[in-house]
Formats: C-alpha cells, sequence, structure tokens
C-alpha cells in the first residue's frame, strides 16, 4: 500500500486508540494495520507508537508525525471536498462529539433523520462530559451546553437550554412541596458533584438574586443517574430542561418553585474548527441541528404539570 494509505491508517489507530478500531474502519484485519504501521516506522527509521496491552502510546516522535500527518490529511479532505462540492450529494465520514444530556435525550434520536436525508455521510459520535479538543478527539464538530471560553474556533448558538427545579410526585406527596427556597432545608435534594456549586442554587428575591445552600442527600457526577434518582422518589433535583421536559411532559417529574427560579440561559453551541465549515459534511449537519433544535423541543409547556 502507499504511503497515504499508511499514513491515513496510522492516524487512524491513534485516533481511535486501537489497532482493532483502525482494522473495523478500513475494513483490514488488525494485524494488517499493525504490519502498515510497522513498515511506515521502518521507512521513517523511528518509532512511533508504543505497543502496550492497554493502549496505544505516542512516542515523541509519534507526538510530531501524528499532529503533522492528520492536518495533512485535514487539508487534502478539505480541498477535496472544494472541488467536489457542486459535483452531488455531501459524503464522508462525519465525526461528532457532544456533551451527555443533549447527546443521549436529544441528538441521538434525531441522528436516523440525518442518515436518512444524507445517506452518503458516515457518523462517528462520541458522547462524553469532559472538556474535549476538537483537535485532539479528531472531531469535525461537537455540541456542547455551557460557556465554550476562548477557544480557537468558530462557535454557533444553536438554543438555550434552562436549569429547572423539580421533584416526583411520589417525593412531593410523601414529604410535601416547598412554598419558598427557604424550605428546602427541610428537603433531600439530588445534586450533580461535578458541577461547581453543586449545592448552590440561585433564586429571585425581592432584592434581585440570592443563593440558597441545599442539603445533598445524594450526589452523582452523572446526570441520568440525578434524574433517575429523580424519578424514583429519592428528592429534589434542578436540571436542565433538556434532561428533565421528556419526564415533566410524561408526569414523572412536577416542576417546583418555578415562580422563584432564577433561570439563566446556558447556551448550547456547535463548535468547530474554522476551515472544517467547508467540508459539506459539516455544513449540512449544522443546517441540521440549528433547524432542528433552534427552537428547544424539549421544552414543556408553561401551561403543563405543576405541584399543587
Amino acid at each position: 500500500m502507499d504511503r497515504d494509505t499508511s499514513m491515513r491508517v496510522f492516524v487512524r489507530a491513534v485516533e481511535r486508540g486501537s489497532f482493532s478500531a483502525a482494522a473495523r474502519d478500513f475494513g483490514h484485519t488488525p494485524s494488517a494495520v499493525s504490519k502498515l504501521v510497522t513498515r511506515l516506522e521502518d521507512r521513517l527509521g523511528v518509532r512511533l507508537i508504543r505497543r502496550t496491552t492497554r493502549r496505544l502510546a505516542l512516542t515523541p516522535e509519534g507526538e510530531i508525525y501524528f499532529a503533522r500527518a492528520r492536518a495533512i490529511l485535514n487539508d487534502i479532505e478539505e480541498a477535496e471536498a472544494e472541488v467536489t462540492r457542486a459535483r452531488g450529494a455531501p459524503r464522508g465520514r462525519l465525526r461528532i462529539n457532544s456533551g451527555t444530556a443533549f447527546g443521549l435525550h436529544q441528538l441521538t434520536p434525531a441522528l436516523p433523520d440525518f442518515l436518512a436525508r444524507y445517506p452518503e455521510i458516515d457518523i462517528d459520535l462520541s458522547i462524553t462530559d469532559r472538556i474535549v479538543d476538537l483537535m485532539e478527539e479528531s472531531a469535525d464538530i461537537a455540541v456542547r451546553s455551557g460557556p465554550i471560553g476562548n477557544v480557537p474556533h468558530i462557535v454557533r448558538k444553536i438554543a438555550d437550554l434552562e436549569r429547572v427545579i423539580c421533584a416526583a410526585p411520589a417525593y412531593l406527596a410523601r414529604r410535601g412541596t416547598p412554598r419558598s427556597p427557604a424550605d428546602l432545608a427541610r428537603h433531600d435534594c439530588i445534586v450533580i458533584s461535578a458541577q461547581t456549586g453543586l449545592n448552590r442554587w440561585p433564586f429571585r428575591t425581592r432584592a434581585g438574586v440570592d443563593v440558597f445552600e441545599v442539603r445533598p442527600r445524594a450526589s452523582t457526577d452523572d446526570v441520568e443517574a440525578a434524574v433517575r434518582l429523580a424519578t424514583e422518589g429519592a428528592g429534589i433535583v434542578r436540571l436542565a430542561d433538556v434532561v428533565v421536559g421528556g419526564p415533566i411532559r410524561r408526569g414523572e417529574l412536577v416542576p417546583i418553585l418555578a415562580d422563584v427560579n432564577y433561570v439563566e440561559p446556558l447556551p448550547l453551541s456547535a463548535v468547530y474548527a474554522a476551515g472544517r465549515h467547508r467540508l459539506p459534511k459539516v455544513r449540512v449537519f449544522l443546517e441540521f441541528v440549528i433547524a432542528r433544535f433552534s427552537h428547544a423541543p424539549w421544552r414543556f409547556e408553561p401551561g403543563g404539570p405543576k405541584a399543587s
């Protein structure tokens, strides 16, 4: 195989973290991928990868080659997209990174429609709540909630999320419904341990905005676990509407203290490197998520279920 193939196989193996995953992507056997990388190393006269039983680790020379090779392959992809844009439908593998809440509750159910609309696009979806670097993760586009910070990428707002305080009807029937923020001191609350100020919930007051410390009877680093704890009646939770909108519409959770809950919009944004937007596959995906989610379809109706 030629130099371009060995470079692509090496980059994909590093991106995917194993020869086996790269082999699946290219339709080769893991041993064939390993041999390709070995031949590349022999040609260069240096070791690029330290092979261990658990993962692929780059050598210093491998770090340099990987960064340059990936940039070259990205440039090739963008060049090919430029000259073939007018010839047909968007195509290629689209690498998407998304946070857990939006990724599981909204993006994943919508992707079959995207794939049906663009049959020549394949997707590689990664869902994680940790802060990621688009280049390190080899993602074409990421969808993240909250402040993005100072990043050397283009940030395009999709919609706003809002945090909602809610609890299961069974919990409220057993413990009563809080009528003021001060009442929360007598209630069990569920918090996300990865969030800053996890037990400090803001409320509107006559003086402006005040913060009340709630008692975290349960804490978890997983949003899905927090939702499950709340729907099972373990306590009161404050989470983004993108997560609790469904349980609220189904009557599994009931909003409380909505009249005083301080709602600070939490932006949901698409993030991508400047050059990637020229790729038709990235452009149509961005257009798809904006059209699909800019009106916040997860938001429950204000006149929907509420605590009595």
